[in-house]
């Protein structure tokens, strides 16, 4: 049987890259003398560093992709690792005509855009989204469409020893003498309903009166309000660590505390224990962007309150206001995941 020869595509951001690492180990499992390769831009490369279900990592914006030669040296390099097939996780027109001029017999992308029909790309419909799936479960339709029946859904990322070590030395360093390690990330892009600063703020403050919780604010631009706080670790102040630097210092906690975000995904891939504060519309729901693959707990406000004051969209939404997602709830939640792993009494 001739070598089934994957190439599986996803040009977006951190944690959609992350939702993506299910399908190689997957296609794997059901094909393991399959080659299977990654194509990404480079700000996400470092999600499949180390990957052992991969067996090539090859770059979307090596070249810069406005440059003269750009296309047709894409469609070269493509073509020179023989792929019998593409899977394409998010439209994208350039990189489905390299896809085409570098003679992928077998291409399949999501939806059915022009581009793809006279190109003869086979289009997996999401359905309109309706019954509600998780992304990484769309993501893998098409791996289904080749023959894969998965197995799980978990998303992964793989440290290499040294990594490990060096994780383990940063905990150590990070707590102090205190038990337990918490990570607090405000920030998401604003591709999320998020808490205010103010409102990050203040769950430090609570976390930080619990006794045992050593805090660490792991946000790359941090507000200026949770700059400076007494006693909180700020573990990269010059902004000059590379993601796989953050990867190691993100498996040194014991919980995350965020929104729907990137590192929320990261640490999931770590198994690093995640509580989420989330809105429930269907766009931003966790039953399409939840953790997946480790231990998480979902904070969700009260159905009154977005019946009262949804704006109608999730980036426009902080939870805030009288009746609002209060950080008591989320401090409530802090607490039952360390109880429940037997970290916290």
């Amino acid at each position: 049987m001739k070598q089934k020869r994957i190439l599986i595509v996803r040009p977006d951001r951190l944690g959609d890259v992350v939702l993506s690492t299910p399908l190689p180990r997957e296609i794997k499992r059901e094909f393991p003398d399959s080659y299977v390769a990654v194509m990404l831009r480079k700000y996400t490369k470092d999600i499949y560093r180390n990957n052992p279900h991969v067996d090539d990592i090859i770059l979307i914006d090596d070249i810069e992709p406005g440059s003269k030669n750009y296309f047709w040296n894409k469609v070269r390099e493509i073509k020179s690792h023989r792929f019998t097939h593409a899977l394409m996780l998010l439209p994208d027109e350039k990189i489905n005509y390299i896809l085409f001029f570098a003679g992928i017999p077998k291409r399949y992308g999501v939806g059915h855009k022009f581009y793809q029909a006279i190109t003869f790309v086979k289009g997996i419909s999401r359905h309109k989204y309706n019954p509600l799936r998780h992304e990484a479960d769309y993501s893998m339709d098409l791996a289904r469409a080749i023959g894969v029946s998965p197995a799980s859904l978990a998303t992964e990322i793989h440290l290499t020893d040294d990594e490990l070590e060096k994780s383990r030395e940063l905990r150590n360093e990070f707590l102090g003498g205190k038990k337990y390690l918490v990570g607090i990330h405000s920030t998401s892009g604003n591709s999320a309903a998020n808490w205010s600063p103010q409102m990050y703020f203040d769950l430090i403050r609570k976390l930080a009166s619990m006794p045992g919780i050593r805090l660490m604010v792991t946000d790359v631009n941090i507000p200026e309000e949770l700059i400076g706080v007494e006693n909180v670790i700020y573990p990269d102040p010059d902004n000059k660590k590379s993601l796989r630097e953050w990867f190691s210092i993100f498996k040194t906690l014991d919980l995350l505390v965020s929104s729907s975000t990137g590192p929320m995904h990261i640490c999931a891939a770590l198994k690093v224990k995640t509580v989420s504060v989330f809105c429930p519309l269907p766009a931003a729901s966790p039953k399409l962007w939840g953790p997946l693959g480790n231990e998480s707990e979902i904070v969700l406000p009260e159905k009154q309150y977005c019946d009262s004051f949804c704006p109608g969209d999730p980036k426009l939404c902080d939870f805030g206001g009288e009746k609002g997602l209060a950080v008591a709830k989320v401090v409530d939640a802090v607490s039952r995941m360390l109880r429940k792993n037997g970290l916290y009494d």
